[in-house]
């Protein structure tokens, strides 16, 4: 299969999140990314852009009625880094799970540009 972007996780905290969950879960989270890494057009049940982040996505796990999330962003447009992830209880992804993202991505960037 031919990778169109290469996906890495920033830190440990996706690795946290994805030894924390079921074997399943971790199986379609492996999916997903695999999915991100090898379509040319993700497609949004998959990948979404979230609203008013400059640049925050979020990948979209679903498993039967359970929903998960894991925040991502590109850097030069190939690279996925994988931030914090949690499980989805509510319609609105809480603020601090977004912030918690934006602050992962900020200090990513600020030792990027050391």
């Amino acid at each position: 299969m031919n990778k169109v972007r290469e996906v890495i996780a920033y830190k440990h905290y996706f690795e946290e999140f994805l030894l924390a969950q079921p074997i399943k879960v971790q199986d379609k989270i492996y999916k997903v990314v695999e999915i991100i890494e090898t379509y040319e057009r993700v497609p949004s049940n998959y990948l979404k852009a979230i609203t008013g982040t400059n640049g925050l996505y979020e990948a979209r796990i679903k498993l039967g009625s359970n929903i998960w999330r894991v925040f991502c962003f590109f850097d030069k447009g190939k690279l996925v880094i994988l931030l914090n992830g949690f499980q989805k209880k509510t319609q609105k992804t809480p603020k601090k799970e977004i912030d918690k993202a934006l602050n992962l991505m900020e200090s990513y960037y600020k030792e990027k540009n050391k």
